[in-house]
């Protein structure tokens, strides 16, 4: 098995091809990501994507980064559909805007697995599963760890808390966010949800959002971020400004960066969920539906509650 990468102004590609025999019976799976480049979870995910797929001798995969853009990952889904791969993988800039695109995949009878983040749901008949984490379960989770927190603390009655979301358009954001703000009034009625700002998926832009929530609030309890890596640039301005002893941080898919903040005290807790389990997930899930098996619509994978207390049973994250 060879590998090369193509670079060019439009996309980076890694294509894995074959040898021999086996290349004329393989199949040819193509994924278009949403943005490696912006956090270590996305990194992980296309190295283990790629490893897996190194592991079977009869795929062939044209691995494709949007790098964020959706003009881009359209383009992406186009130039997959002429190449005729027999399956397709999309890991959605934007749950939306990607609909047209999935669309002409599916009148062209390429099958799409959505991966990571689904698209919005009238798009669903043109896809034929979504592989990856369940999203509003997860913000349910970090309700219940923030909730059963302030309740140690005897603050469940009247805690405020601010929020910092993922990219706005984003499913995975909408959901962790939707999940979080169901489930909180369930398990507290009292606390307040005082604000939420987009922190983008980026530690800078989510430091900047929650010094403006400092200077803005004299009292909050507790900061909810949609991921780990949001969390701990909210983290790292509250420390800056004095104010970490007085917060509970509690994060979606715990970044290594997250879990060592739990492991010094300044985290409160997160959700588990691994960048690996999440790119085999979507590998399999595709040569699964050309093998002609019953694959469920939604293939999740658990993701579970970790929080300081039970940090130990868990490995510190890869990414």
């Amino acid at each position: 098995m060879t590998y090369s990468t193509k670079l060019s102004l439009a996309c980076t590609t890694a294509l894995i091809a074959l040898g021999g025999a086996a290349a004329a019976q393989s199949v040819t799976i193509g994924i278009t990501q949403n943005n490696v480049g912006v956090d270590s979870y996305q990194t992980t995910y296309e190295q283990a994507f790629i490893a897996a797929a190194e592991q079977n001798p009869d795929v062939e995969v044209v691995v494709l980064d949007a790098g964020g853009d959706v003009a881009r990952q359209i383009a992406q889904i186009q130039d997959l559909i002429q190449q005729e791969v027999d399956a397709m993988i999309i890991w959605p800039t934007n749950g939306q805007a990607v609909i047209p695109a999935v669309r002409e995949a599916y009148q062209a009878g390429i099958p799409v697995i959505i991966t990571n983040s689904n698209i919005a749901e009238d798009g669903f008949e043109f896809v034929r599963s979504f592989s990856g984490p369940d999203n509003i379960t997860q913000g349910a989770r970090s309700a219940e760890i923030m909730c059963e927190r302030f309740t140690e603390m005897g603050i469940q009655d009247e805690a405020r808390i601010v929020q910092i979301t993922g990219q706005p358009g984003y499913t995975t954001a909408i959901e962790r966010a939707e999940g979080f703000e169901q489930r909180l009034p369930e398990v507290c009625p009292n606390v307040t949800l005082v604000e939420s700002q987009p922190g983008n998926w980026n530690r800078e832009d989510s430091q900047r959002v929650m010094e403006a929530f400092l200077v803005q609030y004299d009292d909050i309890d507790g900061v909810y971020s949609g991921d780990d890596n949001m969390g701990v640039g909210a983290l790292n301005a509250a420390l800056a400004a004095g104010r970490a002893d007085e917060i509970v941080f509690v994060g979606a898919t715990n970044f290594a960066v997250g879990y060592d903040a739990m492991e010094r005290g300044e985290y409160w807790g997160s959700i588990y969920q691994s960048p690996v389990d999440d790119a085999e997930a979507a590998l399999q899930t595709a040569l699964d539906v050309l093998a002609g098996e019953d694959v469920p619509f939604f293939n999740y994978f658990d993701t579970p509650k970790i929080t300081q207390d039970n940090m130990s049973e868990f490995d510190r994250p890869v990414f």
